[in-house]
């Protein structure tokens, strides 16, 4: 079998709502998800969801080649684009690539992704994420309503500008789960995205510690601040959690080192074998992983063969426009299905049309700040307010 070609394409997710968080919102709730299909002489394609930024030059280190030497195939992607840097979204080319050749070994295998990296369970335990900053209290209970009557108990919630704000959004969260739980203390996350100082991360936190059972705060800190994500992992109880934007095992290292990371992420955009190895790095901290991202479906495979997988992020409910993904959501957790390969079907025809509509706009990031976007992180009855 030999890697004959590509093709890139781009579709939306839908939400129906304001979907976004501190740093921005897309107010129509209309998201751009780039695909990557390659495609082999023996007729199998494989499916990535990933950039397709100079996916010319990272795609001539795999074409001809094996599919399913995919290890060595991301490595020689890697080198190849080593000189000039892979971080980034080369780094999520080469990502997308990746995830779609490991669609193409398990489909060539006759078996769903899952089993192939040797997974015993197909069921991956999940949290609601609804990338919910925008929402107003009412948008937002009926929100949460709907994960928790997928039996989701669990939620990270979009914050970082306004303490008393924040709490409020997240008992109201709380109170959400805990009601469709019987009573049962639900998990609560608290998600800034890199908003905060190192003294801002542990005095709001620590404020919101008075009354609320934080299970993790994430990005408190830029994610490159090793020193100071470890004192705020030392100055509050809740986890911290971080990774996701972190493009190779190197720009990990630190961290670990400093101990400034309880919970390691990394994004469903950077491929199964970069989780697969920043898995096994994290376990050999004893430190737990969870995957982050929209259509997470190739890492909820993944997840399945690592010891130290903990939940992982369920956003949307309903797959982007002309995908169908052999998955369904009951009683909190992801439940793949038994489809050669990631299970994933692309109508490109639908996606096709799409691409025609007003409303879809280039993947370069959220278009509306929201409301008092920036750092204004005193409460309104704060002495120190201005």
């Amino acid at each position: 079998m030999r890697i004959t070609g590509y093709r890139t394409m781009t579709t939306v997710q839908e939400w129906d709502r304001p979907v976004g968080d501190v740093n921005g919102v897309f107010a129509g709730g209309v998201v751009p998800v780039p695909l990557v299909l390659v495609d082999t002489d023996e007729g199998i394609t494989g499916v990535g969801l990933g950039p397709h930024v100079e996916i010319e030059t990272v795609f001539a280190a795999i074409e001809g080649e094996d599919p399913r030497g995919v290890t060595a195939l991301y490595d020689h992607m890697l080198r190849r684009t080593f000189k000039a840097g892979h971080a980034g979204a080369v780094f999520g080319t080469i990502g997308a690539l990746d995830t779609a050749l490991w669609d193409i070994k398990a489909q060539a295998a006759g078996e769903p992704l899952w089993r192939l990296l040797g997974g015993r369970d197909r069921v991956v335990p999940a949290y609601a994420s609804g990338l919910d900053i925008g929402l107003s209290d009412d948008e937002l209970v009926s929100v949460y309503q709907v994960y928790a009557g997928h039996g989701l108990r669990a939620a990270k919630v979009k914050g970082g500008l306004d303490i008393e704000r924040d709490r409020h959004r997240l008992t109201l969260v709380r109170d959400v789960l805990a009601e469709a739980g019987r009573g049962a203390r639900p998990g609560l996350m608290l998600d800034v995205n890199e908003a905060w100082t190192r003294k801002q991360a542990v005095r709001h936190v620590c404020e919101l510690e008075r009354t609320l059972d934080l299970t993790w705060i994430e990005e408190p800190v830029r994610r490159w601040d090793a020193d100071g994500l470890a004192a705020v992992g030392r100055g509050i109880r809740a986890s911290v959690a971080t990774g996701e934007n972190l493009t190779g095992l190197e720009q990990f290292r630190p961290l670990l080192a400093a101990g400034g990371v309880d919970i390691v992420q990394t994004a469903v955009g950077w491929g199964v074998s970069h989780f697969l190895r920043v898995s096994a790095l994290a376990h050999a901290h004893d430190l737990p992983v969870s995957p982050i991202g929209a259509t997470p479906v190739a890492l909820l495979h993944a997840a399945t063969s690592v010891p130290n997988h903990i939940a992982s992020e369920l956003q949307e409910l309903s797959p982007p426009l002309g995908l169908s993904l052999d998955l369904c959501v009951e009683d909190g957790a992801f439940i793949l299905g038994d489809s050669p390969g990631l299970g994933i079907t692309v109508d490109e025809q639908a996606i096709g049309a799409s691409a025609h509509r007003p409303d879809v706009r280039p993947a370069e990031g959220p278009h509306i700040r929201p409301e008092h976007a920036g750092r204004r992180l005193l409460s309104a009855g704060d002495p120190f307010a201005k």
